[in-house]
C-alpha cells in the first residue's frame, strides 16, 4: 500500500520539479511505498523518477481565462484520481508540491490522511486564487516546508505548522561543483553567466543594459541560458536588439558545462516584481567555487554573504551593478577569494543534510499522527 502520495501539476524543467525529484530520491527508503501523481505527459524533472506514477488531465493556453478553468478541472480530475486509487493506504502521506495541486489536498483531508505541502512560490495571480489556494492550506495542511526563512516571512499561513528546509543539489551536480577548476579568465575572457526564464521580471532587461554599457570590454563575454526553447529566444529578441557580446543558450540539462567556464554568475531578479525564494542557480554557482552578485532580499541573500561570496545588489541600480562587475573582472585575487569562501559556503547546502531533514519530517510527522491516535 503506497504510504507517500507525491503530487505535483505541471512537470517541466524549472525549480519546484527539479526540488520535488531531489526530495523523492531523498526518501527513496520506501521507494516501494511511494507514487507520483503529476499532470499530462510533458517532459522535465519528473520524467525519471523510478517510482510508481499517476496521471491526471491538465494543459495550459496561451489565454489565461482558459489556462484558469483547465488549472481548476484539472484538480477536480486529480481528486477523483485519487479517490479512485485503492492501493493508497488509509495511513498515507498526501505530500503536495507548490500550492496548485489542491485537488489532491482536499482529497487528503476529505479522507482523513495526513496532508503536507512543499511551499515554492509567493507570486500567485489573481489574488482572489491566492487566497483560494492559502485557505485550503490553512483547511488541509498539517506541515508547511519552505525553502527559506524569507519565504516563511513572504508566505505566512497562520494556524499551520511550519519548517524551514534548504533545497540542496543532487550528488551529481555536487560532484560535478566539487571537481570543476575555478579560473577568473579562460584565454583573456571574463565570462558571465545568468540562467533564467526569459522574463522582464527575472531582470532580462537589466542584463541587456548592462552588456550595453559594456560594450567596449572586449574580454568580457555574457551567456544568458534560458528555461525555454529557440521559438521563444526569436520571440523575445524579435523586436529587441541582442548585443554582440551577449549568447543566449535555449534550455538545456547540461548547465554544468556552462558553470565549469563562467567566472561570475548574476541574478537580476527586479526586487520590486519578483522575490527568488531560494535561488537554485546561487547554489549551483558557489558550488562550481564561481562568485555572484545577486539580489539584497529573499533565498539568496540568505546564501550569500555580501562582500564574502559575492555581492547583494539590488538589479534596478544599475550602475552599482556595472561597478561591482568591472571590480571582478578587473581583480583576480579578489575572484579566487571569493571563490574559495563560495565552496565553504556551499558546504552548509550538502545534499547529505537535506536527505536527513527530509527524513526527519516524514519520521516526525508519522509519530505526531500515531500518539494522535493513541490518545484518541
Amino acid at each position: 500500500m503506497m504510504k507517500i502520495v507525491f503530487c505535483h501539476l505541471l512537470n517541466d524543467f524549472s525549480g519546484s520539479p527539479k526540488v520535488l525529484r531531489d526530495t523523492i530520491s531523498a526518501l527513496k527508503g520506501e521507494a516501494k511505498n511511494e507514487k507520483l501523481y503529476v499532470s499530462g505527459n510533458t517532459d522535465g524533472f519528473l520524467s525519471d523518477c523510478q517510482i510508481s506514477r499517476g496521471r491526471y488531465w491538465y494543459i495550459r493556453s496561451q489565454n489565461k481565462f482558459v489556462t484558469l478553468f483547465t488549472f481548476f478541472f484539472s484538480q477536480v480530475c486529480l481528486f477523483f484520481k485519487l479517490l479512485c486509487d485503492r492501493s493508497i493506504a488509509s495511513d498515507a502521506i498526501i505530500y503536495v508540491n507548490t500550492l496548485l495541486p489542491f485537488g489532491a489536498a482536499i482529497y487528503g483531508k476529505l479522507t482523513g490522511r495526513l496532508v503536507i505541502y512543499h511551499v515554492h512560490e509567493i507570486s500567485i495571480r489573481p489574488a482572489p486564487l491566492r487566497y483560494f489556494l492559502v485557505s485550503l492550506v490553512r483547511w488541509t495542511s498539517s506541515l508547511n516546508m519552505y525553502v527559506s526563512k524569507a519565504h516563511m516571512q513572504l508566505l505566512p499561513i497562520p494556524g499551520v505548522k511550519s519548517r524551514c528546509i534548504y533545497n540542496a543539489l543532487d550528488h551529481f551536480f555536487e560532484e560535478k561543483g566539487w571537481s570543476s577548476v575555478y579560473q577568473s579568465h579562460r584565454q583573456g575572457v571574463f565570462n558571465i553567466l545568468m540562467i533564467a526564464s526569459l522574463r522582464d521580471y527575472k531582470g532580462i532587461v537589466e542584463l541587456i543594459a548592462l552588456v550595453n554599457s559594456l560594450s567596449g570590454r572586449i574580454d568580457i563575454h555574457f551567456d544568458l541560458v534560458i528555461n525555454g526553447d529557440q521559438c521563444e529566444i526569436d520571440a523575445y529578441f524579435s523586436d529587441t536588439s541582442c548585443p554582440s557580446q551577449l549568447t543566449v543558450h535555449p534550455r538545456t540539462l547540461n548547465t554544468p558545462a556552462y558553470y565549469a567556464e563562467a567566472s561570475l554568475v548574476l541574478s537580476l531578479a527586479r526586487v520590486d516584481l519578483w522575490q527568488e525564494t531560494f535561488g537554485l542557480t546561487v547554489l549551483e554557482a558557489i558550488t562550481f567555487g564561481i562568485p555572484v552578485i545577486v539580489p539584497p532580499v529573499g533565498g539568496p541573500a540568505e546564501i550569500i554573504r555580501d562582500g564574502v561570496e559575492g555581492f547583494l545588489i539590488d538589479s534596478r541600480d544599475t550602475d552599482r551593478v556595472r561597478t561591482h562587475v568591472l571590480r571582478l573582472v578587473d581583480d583576480a585575487v579578489l575572484c579566487h577569494r571569493m571563490s574559495e569562501a563560495a565552496r565553504l559556503r556551499a558546504k552548509d547546502f550538502m545534499r547529505d543534510k537535506f536527505i536527513a531533514e527530509m527524513n526527519a519530517v516524514i519520521m516526525d510527522i508519522r509519530a505526531s499522527r500515531s500518539a494522535t491516535i493513541r490518545n484518541e
